[in-house]
């Protein structure tokens, strides 16, 4: 297989949610940094290297911001994560703060709250899908538990009412939504509006959560922007649950696809679980692009100069399969000796929430392998209904066990 001549359309075509283009191989042997068409038609390159999507994630040269936001490649018409964020001046002194005031947020002390309540909330999931299933004989293991689980738990961090989550449910899945234009950017706008009212809600009585917490600083600080807070409350939710989503599905999927690999995890859950979810976050990066970079300067790498303002889609997916940095790179396998990724990426912007979203995974798997050690598939992975969002994944999981 060789590289087309004219400029590559995205997204690569893949064969099911598990699998990536085998064009991507291609590139990062011979154009690890390649010309593209994003699906809302702009040029951009397309970075699949890991050494290169690392170094890139890392480099202060390249930012979310544009000198001209109005002028830039746009990575689709979603409404989220769809082009350039924040203002091209302060965009570094913005961002430190931000990670200083969010920090506390992810301590070790409301992580070990969140956990107690963590691994009650699953296994009340679980009794509802085994009561399901002895009437129905398959349940769907994403409505039942992939879903709500992260949704429960980013709504107790930031003090989201419970009551609310269909709501922002919802919007999150327009704002995302690939394939329905104009309406996604209205769903943006509808979560602000919710966003201010719930802020505003909070504010005579703040409490111990994000929001809370942000309330607080941007009322001691005028420098940060009431309508940038806003927009980092949906920021927030919308991160907080809708990769871990997603990576619970595709995890279960990696798992049930090849029987091995479910039987070694339900006969080691607590020695095994730490591998599986490192695994997960390796190769079950959901979505086909990946994040979006704008380059500050002129910048010389991998033998293609990138200018000023050009567009970069970090392929997160083709990184973390990389034959020269992992063995057998398109296998699953928790036993691999090579414990590094880039699925919480890397450098300033690694994910805040990672310990959030581990903690999700391992109490998640566990709980499956422990409870469910029969657990299998009852529709098979070609066939599952997938997402049209830019972060993919899958929209439903039915399984079966036999019952006891």
């Amino acid at each position: 297989m060789s590289i087309d001549a004219e400029r590559l359309k995205l997204p690569l075509a893949r064969p099911n949610v598990l699998e990536l283009a085998p064009l991507y191989e291609v590139l990062r042997r011979e154009a690890p940094i390649a010309p593209v068409t994003t699906p809302a038609g702009d040029p951009a390159w397309l970075v699949t290297r890991y050494d290169e999507v690392r170094l890139l994630l890392g480099d202060k040269r390249f930012g979310r911001s544009h000198p001209e936001p109005e002028k830039a490649s746009r990575i689709s018409t979603a409404a989220v994560q769809d082009g350039p964020t924040g203002d091209f001046e302060t965009e570094e002194a913005d961002h430190a703060r931000l990670r200083r005031l969010l920090t506390p947020a992810f301590s070790a002390k409301r992580m070990r709250r969140l956990g107690e309540n963590m691994e009650q909330l699953v296994e009340g999931y679980l009794d509802r899908l085994v009561a399901e299933h002895e009437t129905t004989g398959v349940v769907d293991l994403h409505r039942g538990l992939a879903f709500p689980l992260p949704v429960a738990m980013i709504c107790r961090l930031l003090g989201v009412p419970e009551q609310d989550t269909e709501l922002f449910a919802s919007l999150s899945e327009r704002m995302a939504g690939t394939a329905i234009g104009e309406a996604a950017h209205e769903a943006r706008e509808e979560f602000f509006r919710y966003m201010v009212g719930l802020v505003e809600a909070k504010r005579p009585q703040l409490g111990e959560d994000v929001i809370s917490d942000l309330v607080r600083a941007q009322s001691e600080d005028p420098s940060f922007d009431y309508a940038e807070m806003v927009r980092l409350c949906v920021g927030l939710l919308f991160a907080g649950h809708e990769t871990t989503v997603n990576r619970i599905g595709l995890g279960v999927l990696f798992l049930l696809t090849e029987r091995s690999r479910w039987e070694a995890l339900v006969a080691d859950p607590a020695g095994r679980v730490d591998a599986v979810v490192e695994e997960v976050m390796r190769l079950g990066a959901p979505g086909d692009l990946g994040l979006l970079r704008y380059a500050r300067e002129d910048v010389e790498i991998a033998g293609v100069t990138i200018r000023a303002g050009d567009a970069l889609v970090l392929s997160i997916n083709a990184a973390n399969r990389d034959a020269d940095v992992y063995s057998d790179a398109e296998e699953f396998n928790p036993d691999r000796p090579e414990r590094t990724h880039l699925g919480f990426g890397h450098g300033a912007h690694f994910c805040i929430g990672a310990s959030l979203a581990r903690t999700e995974l391992r109490v998640v798997f566990s709980a499956l392998a422990r409870r469910l050690p029969d657990l299998r598939l009852a529709k098979d992975v070609d066939s599952l209904q997938v997402r049209a969002t830019l972060t993919g994944g899958v929209a439903e999981l039915p399984v079966t066990w036999r019952s006891a």
